[in-house]
């Protein structure tokens, strides 16, 4: 599996003919993305939860690429609303199975808002709390990939690394809005995943923090962090 990094928590995750973007939020909306809407190609997208650093270009990669998508039931919605096709709505504890894909939705602590107005399309202010997100557990050419999403630390993350066996965890790390480096580390111990990469920092001064010291201090647990620049790829 290729992982590849557009910056903030988007991820591209590719093997064989399966191309899924994970929450595109590119640029020019991302100030740090390396690629636009335009650029990227997904036979599957899939969201966490409907804030704007997460969904401001999913219709327009859901659209350009007749993406398959899946998100929580009313974020669903709201995607077909916006002309989206081909969308699946599970809950939390639900699984979606495509042809060398599934996507799992699991619990995340944070809050959840979808888009405000058409003259203000991405204003939390004007938006719609819709109630939980999601985290997401997404099994691909025989690895598990864990999104935790936009979370706080939360002791059921450990039941989560024991039902799922994760092989990569894609972990928030710039607090503030999320955990902070700190905890990601705790929670990295908790889910016991072999590998980790760090989401969700450094796109805007409140979340900016050391990504360098976070791999220190997985490294000194024993745990392999990976720390990825906008538009560069691992190999699972």
């Amino acid at each position: 599996m290729e992982i590849r990094y557009h910056g903030h928590s988007c991820f591209e995750l590719s093997e064989a003919d399966v191309n899924l973007i994970v929450d595109p939020f590119l640029a020019p909306n991302n100030p740090l993305a390396d690629a636009t809407a335009d650029d990227v190609k997904a036979t599957h997208l899939a969201l966490t939860h409907g804030h704007a650093d997460h969904v401001a270009d999913a219709v327009a990669v859901a659209n350009a690429n007749n993406a398959q998508c899946v998100a929580m039931v009313e974020v669903a919605n709201w995607l077909e609303m916006q002309g989206v096709e081909n969308v699946s709505d599970p809950n939390l504890g639900g699984t979606v199975r495509f042809d060398g894909l599934s996507i799992k939705l699991v619990q995340a602590w944070h809050t959840n808002t979808l888009p405000g107005s058409d003259e203000r399309p991405f204003s939390a202010e004007l938006g719609t709390p819709i109630g939980m997100p999601a985290g997401l557990i997404i099994e691909m050419g025989g690895l598990t990939v864990y999104d935790a999403g936009d979370t706080c630390l939360f002791g059921d993350m450990e039941l989560i690394g024991k039902r799922h066996g994760v092989d990569v965890a894609l972990l928030p790390i710039g607090g503030h809005y999320t955990m902070d480096r700190e905890d990601a580390v705790y929670a990295a111990e908790l889910i016991g995943a072999k590998r980790v990469i760090p989401i969700h920092y450094d796109t805007f001064p409140p979340i900016k923090t050391d990504a360098a010291a976070f791999a220190a201090d997985c490294a000194a647990k024993g745990i392999e962090a990976i720390v990825l620049a906008p538009g560069e790829t691992a190999t699972i």
